[in-house]
């Protein structure tokens, strides 16, 4: 008979869990993407009930939809947040954007091919020419004055016309490179700004070649950097704490509303952000992990967009003395080429002015090489600066509106920051200021709206404008930067560095 003895059993320890594994952001937008109707609000739970997603997924995956196709966020007065996407889940934008694209590439193209024909007709053939015409007419003034050439009957007015152009041409020279002209090229500055004083250096000197681009072409505007938005926010971000609202964002950025949300939705993917509300509904973008900083100082609030309302470049950029250079020996070659049509002075012709031996030239047909060419290229050369000088006005209407869209949005953030009122007279005041001429009809009630306003007449009769979604984020902000703590940003103390002896 066999006995058994009861043998203690040692519990198995669990096996740590897993660690949760997360979707791509576009793996999960497209998934919820393929479950929800895009015109109805949706919730996080929404989403991931649909595409059957766990929540932080179907979150990261609403932030995804956000950013690619503009989405917008609201709050309820319980404090919960909603996406919505006003297009749905589709781009119209794109088209036009594409458009707009394509246009600018088509005209960087084209001003391209406009700048090096410029260049090398001011290289090879403006400079060259008016050196021939000069010799044209030395050899017309010499043949004139001699009384025994039989050239004089052939109908070349020489002494007279050779004259009047060598006078304009030296005048223009005189005026342009005399060091004691107000209009010398020495006494202007170079490129944008006030007149320097005399025997000062300009810094590096502008090639000929840039002076006449500047003139027919304008002055060469650098590119925008395609980052400069986003490190505009994030500097925001840092010197916010690591907490910011749209309105601080439109602040630094200049950007429209339905543009801020679809930027703060990548942000938030692209820099491990996630977004809070306040028990009065305010929304908080917050980034704790962008405050951690070697730096022994704390960011500075980058300046607000007003501060960098590009202005209207001037027409050439040139000195005056330059453009007087450009104008008459571009002028010069015209004329000239005309008179040379006129009076039938072809190559052949040239080429005999010179004879010591009178040659009797008959005529040679249309004068191609120094008629038509010069005539004509230099003709279509004054277009260009004509052009722009027509598009000029439209240009400057441009500017002085983007300044006064900065001066309704300085207007509305800074008193929303000061928690005071925003007036209908005193933001229609700050657009006049800005941009020097009152607004139009009802354009800074359109920029009002647009920032979430909405009118309303108080007891004295006057309009107030209030900005409820910006005040009660305001106010989040605020209480969330001064609970927010310092060890965010500061770093451990350091135990190893490579460059220790």
């Amino acid at each position: 008979m066999v006995t058994l003895r009861p043998v203690a059993l040692t519990p198995t320890p669990p096996s740590p869990a897993p660690p949760p594994t997360f979707m791509e952001a576009k793996k999960a937008g497209e998934a919820v993407r393929s479950k929800v109707d895009p015109s109805a609000p949706l919730t996080v739970a929404d989403a991931s009930a649909r595409a059957g997603i766990a929540l932080r997924d179907a979150e990261r995956g609403l932030q995804w939809l956000s950013s690619e196709y503009r989405g917008q966020l609201r709050v309820t007065n319980d404090g919960d947040l909603v996406h919505v996407f006003p297009t749905g889940f589709n781009k119209p934008w794109e088209t036009p954007d594409a458009l707009r694209n394509a246009g600018r590439k088509l005209a960087r193209a084209l001003t391209g091919a406009l700048r090096f024909a410029v260049r090398a007709w001011v290289s090879i053939v403006l400079v060259s020419y008016a050196a021939i015409f000069v010799a044209i007419l030395v050899g017309l003034t010499l043949a004139r004055q001699n009384d025994s050439n039989s050239r004089g009957r052939d109908g070349l007015p020489g002494g007279a016309l050779a004259y009047a152009f060598l006078r304009i041409v030296g005048d223009a020279l005189f005026w342009t490179f005399h060091p004691w002209s107000p209009f010398s090229v020495y006494a202007s500055p170079v490129g944008w700004g006030a007149p320097r004083r005399r025997g000062a250096s300009d810094g590096p000197k502008v090639p000929a070649y840039e002076r006449v681009n500047r003139f027919f072409f304008g002055p060469a505007v650098p590119p925008p950097d395609p980052r400069e938005t986003e490190r505009l926010v994030l500097g925001a971000i840092r010197a916010g704490k690591g907490r910011v609202g749209l309105a601080d964002v439109m602040r630094v950025t200049g950007l429209p509303r339905e543009k801020v949300d679809p930027l703060m939705a990548r942000l938030m993917l692209d820099y491990e952000g996630d977004v809070d509300v306040s028990e009065e509904g305010g929304i908080v973008y917050r980034f704790a992990e962008l405050r951690r900083t070697a730096a022994s100082e704390g960011a500075v609030e980058p300046g607000p967009a007003w501060t960098r309302v590009p202005a209207l470049p001037p027409l050439t950029g040139n000195p005056a003395g330059a453009n007087v250079a450009i104008v008459a020996l571009n002028a010069f070659n015209m004329l000239m080429g005309l008179w040379c049509i006129e009076n039938g002075m072809t190559l052949e012709r040239a080429f005999h002015l010179f004879d010591k031996v009178p040659y009797h030239v008959v005529g040679t047909g249309m004068p191609i090489a120094l008629g038509l060419v010069p005539l004509v290229g230099s003709a279509l050369l004054f277009l260009l600066p004509v052009g722009r000088a027509l598009f000029r006005p439209a240009r400057a209407r441009h500017v002085r509106e983007e300044k006064g869209r900065m001066a309704v949005l300085r207007e509305v953030t800074d008193r929303v920051r000061a928690r005071a009122p925003v007036t209908e007279a005193g933001v229609a005041e700050a657009w006049e200021r800005a941009a020097g001429e009152k607004p139009e009809g009802k354009r800074v009630d359109h920029e009002l709206v647009s920032l979430g306003g909405v009118n309303e007449i108080v007891d004295d009769g006057t309009t107030r404008w209030r900005f409820a979604e910006l005040e009660t984020e305001a106010a989040a902000v605020e209480a969330e930067r001064e609970d927010a703590p310092e060890a965010e940003a500061k770093l451990g103390r350091i135990v190893y560095a490579t460059d220790d002896g």
